[in-house]
């Protein structure tokens, strides 16, 4: 009889490709990436195997729920499934309509700032008050303009923009360089975030805490989680504000919400390296674990293209005034980083519905479908070149141009079947409220309390605010001491402590 168990530690078997290796090398005619274990349940659809086969790897897990009750299936489909049903014109990428997309953005940045620096004047609009609020409105259009232009070189990145290596990779250094991204630093180590999404040893981005994390950050123990009141709405707001601001500064910094196991990077580079501002876990240094030797000229060419930047705008406020750049650039660049944050990661990877991995049960297309679609209506499909309505496919298919990701997402959902997720209820106000419910409900991650087996290797969101699921009780840790020896430390159930 076949059978779906899954070895422990099972060798990854890895075809590299351009999505799989993000040095500037990789070649950029290939789609994706196949890096799923060897027999592992996900090369193997389920729904070909006979009933009994099925109930019995079911079984074997237990019980998986995820946030909201809801009972969780692992993914069966392949990659393989999911390439043969998208249209094969959907993978054709082209230069020119790159090119023109970008010339849009840059057009509509230009304009923007044309009317409101020569029509929002004090001889125009005598009213300060108007003036004011006229030129908030400008802060917060120019930061979706830049977002869009963002989005179209992290298209370059994943060489979707052309089939041209070059053009690619010039576009998107100029762009990225332009907001302050070090486009190549960047795009290796979002390639990595790509190969290991939902990942907890490897993923690059928005890790979730576990429960022992979350409770050493609020100064508690992990036993005592489930007896927490509620954390205040206030607490929630203050958490979400610095993250909107500061987070993905922090990020390319020190590696905030990245994984902090460095010592496994290859050529020794992260011995005695841990995430913070002095733990040289940067998106800046070419010695940064996050990197390998044949990428430091890389990294060095990112800083070049970030100190342009930095160069003309010293010069823009030295020469035009410290307020005008304020306005002009910074508060702009803050909304760009806003919805990075939001549109791009968090509420990508964020949601009470989806599962993050441990390193025994993780394949690459469990990993890839542990995201979620979102709509953002106008802003979302047009301004932003719908990064965030067609997301799941991108985890699939980072190749496929964002203006051919809507067919390809709709041919690739029957073969998902349930296993795809969307949040679309309330449009564009649901896809900001879904940041506040995201917040609330996922504060860290654990196994479901009916798991078995390899289902103690699928971890679901909890939190200490009475939403959904509640955590697992565990008992405190029981301190016995034996005759001769020094004290030892047992954990029992709750039965054992009555």
């Amino acid at each position: 009889m076949a059978t779906t168990a899954r070895p422990q530690n099972p060798v990854l078997k890895r075809t590299v490709t351009s999505d799989s290796t993000p040095s500037s090398s990789a070649a950029s005619a290939t789609v994706s990436p196949f890096d799923s274990p060897a027999q592992s349940p996900s090369a193997t659809s389920l729904s070909s195997l006979g009933s009994v086969d099925e109930v019995g790897v079911k079984s074997a897990r237990g019980t998986l729920l995820d946030t909201n009750g809801n009972e969780f299936e692992i993914p069966d489909y392949t990659i393989k499934q999911l390439r043969d049903a998208i249209p094969k014109h959907c993978f054709e990428r082209s230069g020119v309509r790159g090119l023109g997309y970008v010339a849009r953005d840059v057009a509509s940045l230009a304009a923007t700032f044309y009317v409101f620096h020569n029509y929002v004047t004090a001889e125009n609009i005598p009213s300060a008050a108007a003036r004011a609020g006229l030129w908030a409105g400008y802060t917060f259009v120019q930061g979706l303009f830049g977002t869009g232009l963002w989005v179209l070189a992290h298209e370059c990145g994943h060489q979707a923009f052309s089939p041209s290596k070059v053009l690619n990779d010039t576009v998107g250094w100029i762009c990225h360089s332009a907001l302050l991204v070090p486009y190549f630093s960047w795009k290796i180590s979002h390639g990595k975030h790509h190969k290991a999404t939902g990942h907890m040893e490897r993923d690059m981005v928005h890790l979730p805490k576990t429960r022992e994390q979350y409770a050493s950050r609020i100064g508690k123990l992990a036993h005592q989680l489930h007896e927490l009141t509620e954390e205040t709405p206030i607490a929630t707001a203050l958490h979400l504000i610095s993250q909107q601001l500061g987070g993905w500064p922090m990020y390319l910094i020190s590696n905030v919400t990245g994984h902090n196991f460095h010592e496994r990077q290859p050529e020794g580079k992260g011995i005695g390296k841990k995430n913070g501002l002095f733990g040289g876990v940067n998106h800046f240094v070419p010695s940064s674990p996050l990197y390998e030797k044949k990428d430091e000229h890389l990294i060095l060419l990112s800083d070049l293209g970030l100190a342009i930047t930095l160069g003309v705008l010293f010069f823009v406020g030295k020469t035009f005034g410290w307020t005008n750049l304020l306005v002009w650039y910074v508060i702009p660049w803050l909304w760009v980083n806003h919805w990075l944050v939001v549109a791009i990661t968090f509420l990508q990877h964020t949601d009470p519905t989806l599962p993050h991995y441990e390193a025994h049960t993780w394949t690459y297309v469990r990993g890839a479908a542990a995201t979620i679609d979102r709509e953002f209506g106008f802003i979302g499909r047009t301004l932003l070149h719908g990064i965030i309505e067609t997301h799941v496919l991108h985890h699939y298919v980072s190749t496929i141009p964002f203006y051919n990701a809507d067919e390809a997402s709709e041919a690739i959902k029957p073969i998902m079947g349930k296993h795809y997720r969307s949040d679309t209820e309330g449009g564009s106000l649901g896809f900001l409220r879904a940041m506040w419910k995201c917040a609330r409900m996922c504060q860290w991650v654990e196994p479901s309390e009916g798991a078995q087996g390899e289902g103690k290797g699928v971890l679901f969101y909890r939190n200490r605010n009475g939403l959904g699921v509640p955590p697992q009780k565990i008992s405190a840790p029981v301190v016995k001491a034996t005759a001769g020896q020094g004290a030892r430390m047992e954990i029992g159930s709750e039965s054992d402590n009555e």
